[in-house]
């Protein structure tokens, strides 16, 4: 967990964006002053604030996903019709040899596209892709010169994709979204709690529970595995033992838990 920012409902703007990612990037190069810090973000972080930000720093990049507009899709038009004429193709030859048609066809490439309010030039890539639904277009901007745009996309973007799903377990298996309070701040606190949930699990998974079945496991499967169990409860004059039934599947983790 890095930082959580409880905000109005909206589409947060470049300076907002960047006023966070300048504290978070101090905060990273203060601690490994000679590494080469990639930063990697949705269309949201597609802005000259957040462009300028990083391009100012040295041993700094960015690589982030851009919406598409006009001028982006009429030059993605011939890529992308020479995706379909391919899909349509491999479509066919599967459909002759009687195997499973491919889900998808792509195919990608680098376009000359800068818009008015950028104050740097930075690579524009494109991956053209066709699918039995359509055609599904995906743009990124960067400002990494070497890599080629498959690389780009398929390699180093896309492996962006773990990191929404540990904000996803956030959300969801530790309830961060659970705003009903009435005030503002009291929801904030609530999203506080939310976050010291997922470092205490953080540390339970990696700390205490490392080289078991649940090293890797979401908070959802930990909470049901080791918290909800049917114990019996037994009061004694200094102590309260709970005993486990007979058969606890997670026994062994649960000893080894509290000897930890």
């Amino acid at each position: 967990m890095v930082t959580a920012v409880l905000r109005p409902g909206k589409t947060p703007t470049g300076a907002e964006n960047a006023s966070i990612l300048r504290r978070v990037l101090e905060r990273l190069r203060a601690a490994w002053p000679d590494t080469h810090i990639l930063v990697r973000g949705d269309g949201h972080f597609a802005n000259p604030e957040i462009m300028s930000l990083l391009a100012e720093r040295a041993n700094t990049d960015f690589l982030v996903g851009l919406t598409g507009n006009n001028r982006l899709y009429e030059q993605a038009r011939p890529y992308l019709d020479a995706a379909a004429e391919m899909h349509a193709a491999r479509c066919a030859e599967a459909q002759r040899m009687g195997i499973t048609p491919p889900q998808a066809t792509r195919s990608y490439h680098e376009l000359s596209y800068a818009a008015g309010s950028w104050l740097i030039a930075p690579r524009v890539a494109l991956k053209a892709e066709v699918m039995a639904a359509g055609r599904n277009p995906r743009f990124v901007v960067t400002s990494l010169q070497h890599p080629e745009p498959e690389q780009l996309y398929a390699d180093l973007y896309t492996a962006r994709g773990q990191d929404e799903n540990f904000i996803k377990h956030w959300k969801n298996d530790l309830f961060a979204e659970r705003t009903s309070d009435r005030s503002f701040l009291a929801n904030h606190l609530r999203l506080f709690y939310a976050c010291a949930a997922y470092v205490l699990h953080h540390a339970l998974r990696t700390q205490v529970l490392a080289h078991t079945e649940l090293a890797r496991a979401e908070p959802g499967t930990v909470i049901v595995r080791l918290f909800k169990l049917a114990v019996r409860v037994v009061p004694k004059k200094r102590r309260v033992d709970l005993h486990l039934s007979t058969g606890c599947p997670v026994k062994g983790l649960l000893h080894r838990a509290s000897e930890i």
